[in-house]
């Protein structure tokens, strides 16, 4: 805890593996209702993130909740980790295990909406205490459930209370707030007619907006080395700048639109990306105005989306390949990262919350490499200074080339607090394989190629990369040409090669 800012910093690698504690690993009946408790889970994760090289875990919400296909986003319990995986101090061992090997502990928390159960919040003295009596302000029509009335000092102090509670008595690193959009627009899925404009005649949710920044500044107030991070899908400004600049005051921001974009992008044959190259490149157009998290969640892979692999496009064993330069691309991507269970050994079919995680596909050498490029990637942006210490920065990023939409190529530059540490980016999202290929770099000499994709196993096992020479030639606006060969969907990284001159 007490170095807990050297690992949780802003400039820090933050790598995070999204869990359902009931459908991560099951005991021998694998039946829906049978579990592993905390600490049984506590051991087994803990070994299989460190070895994965993730830096966090975030678990979805582990307060009591009636139902279980609510996957715990609909909490009745708000002061208690559910009794399905053991007591609280269970819990506290999890937390407190995961610390002991360097684990970060991220935990949804759901403040946006609460459960119309009778035992729980609902009507709690028969009147509309915690919601509002108007459904067009109290109800939430998607979830079915009941929106918590921000204007009310009391709801705001169960709330703050509740934040500060689970990061006080269970040592969270951070929560991940849910549904952050629902809570700041009044007519988030509803029609004409359905919501109530505020006092100026808007749709914005004034005193949600009053709560969250004052959660944020009593969380921060009090925990100045954890993370609030916000799963919000729209335009709204500044959520992850500070209260005192006129933002909500959140640390993180879920970076939706790259999510969408990065899929629907490669959804598509390789032979016709090129003409959706603009959804590439969009997201650096505002990736730095916000701190983004970079996620593959677990909604991504539920409701008929199909999983990671499956929305790939080409013959079943291309697919890992597709899959494979996508998170490449991820990692390479400023902003954290996020990837759900499952998500890192190419699981054919969609998550099932009432089921384990298929781990028998791990038998097969495909699943197996992509799960090796996954943790290679990891490893990458652990041991690269460039890929963490300006990730929320413009001056950690510079294109080199963004306009090759006809080769499906894209080249950047990834820079740290030293030039030393700069590395360049190439990312080829067709199978063509481009030898003798040139782009721009900065300075004369000696340049290797410290990742692919394509040779995950390779940098794991420390393996001498190869190493090419710039030469004097101006390419991309830069004064020296490094010629390489690009390997067909990969992502690749140079860097350059620091020569130490021999003592006469």
């Amino acid at each position: 805890m007490k170095e807990r800012e050297k690992y949780n910093g802003l400039d820090r690698p933050i790598s995070v593996y999204e869990v359902h504690l009931g459908s991560w690993k099951k005991p021998g009946k694998k039946q829906e209702l049978d579990f592993y408790d905390y600490r049984s889970l506590a051991h087994d994760l803990c070994a299989y993130v460190k070895e994965m090289e993730f830096t966090h875990v975030e678990l979805m919400p582990v307060m009591e909740h009636p139902y279980y296909p609510s996957w715990g986003y609909q909490i009745h319990g708000y002061f208690a980790p559910t009794s399905r995986y053991g007591t609280p101090q269970d819990f506290m061992y999890f937390v407190d295990y995961m610390h002991q090997n360097g684990i970060g502990v991220f935990l949804d928390w759901v403040p946006s909406h609460f459960v119309g159960d009778l035992h729980g919040l609902y009507r709690f003295d028969g009147t509309a205490l915690y919601e509002h009596e108007d459904k067009r302000k109290g109800y939430h029509p998607d979830w079915k459930t009941y929106i918590f009335n921000y204007g009310r000092n009391e709801v705001k102090s169960f709330l703050i209370s509740n934040a500060v509670y689970w990061l006080e008595k269970y040592h969270l690193d951070g929560l991940r707030v849910d549904a952050v959009a629902s809570m700041l627009h009044l007519n988030y899925s509803r029609n004409d007619g359905e919501w109530i404009p505020n006092k100026y005649g808007g749709n914005e949710n004034l005193e949600a907006i009053e709560f969250l920044k004052e959660l944020n500044q009593e969380v921060y107030g009090r925990f100045p080395d954890v993370q609030m991070i916000a799963e919000e899908s729209t335009t709204f400004p500044k959520v992850s700048k500070p209260v005192f600049e006129g933002g909500l005051g959140f640390g993180m921001k879920w970076m939706m639109g790259w999510m969408n974009d990065s899929i629907e992008y490669m959804k598509n044959d390789s032979l016709f990306r090129k003409h959706q190259h603009n959804k590439l490149i969009f997201s650096i157009v505002y990736a730095f105005s916000e701190n983004f998290m970079l996620p593959f969640s677990h909604d991504e892979v539920v409701h008929g989306k199909s999983s990671m692999l499956m929305k790939m496009p080409g013959p079943f064993n291309q697919k890992f390949d597709h899959l494979a330069v996508l998170y490449g691309y991820m990692f390479a991507h400023p902003g954290t990262k996020l990837l759900f269970m499952g998500n890192e050994i190419g699981q054919t079919h969609e998550w099932r919350y009432a089921e384990e995680i298929p781990w028998d596909l791990l038998q097969f050498e495909p699943h197996q490499k992509i799960q090796t490029v996954v943790k290679s990637l990891n490893l990458l942006y652990k041991t690269e200074p460039a890929l963490y210490e300006k990730q929320f920065s413009f001056e950690g990023f510079e294109w080199i080339r963004s306009g090759d939409w006809q080769k499906s190529i894209i080249i950047f530059k990834r820079k740290g607090n030293k030039l030393k540490d700069t590395l360049y980016i190439i990312c080829n999202f067709t199978p063509v394989v481009y030898e003798n290929f040139n782009f721009g770099v900065d300075l004369l000499g000696q340049y290797e190629e410290i990742y692919c994709t394509n040779k995950a196993e390779e940098y794991l096992t420390g393996k001498k990369q190869v190493s090419f020479k710039s030469k004097k030639s101006e390419c991309d606006a830069l004064p020296y040409t490094l010629r390489v060969s690009v390997p067909g969907l990969s992502m690749v990284a140079y860097k350059k090669v620091e020569v130490k001159k021999k003592l006469v």
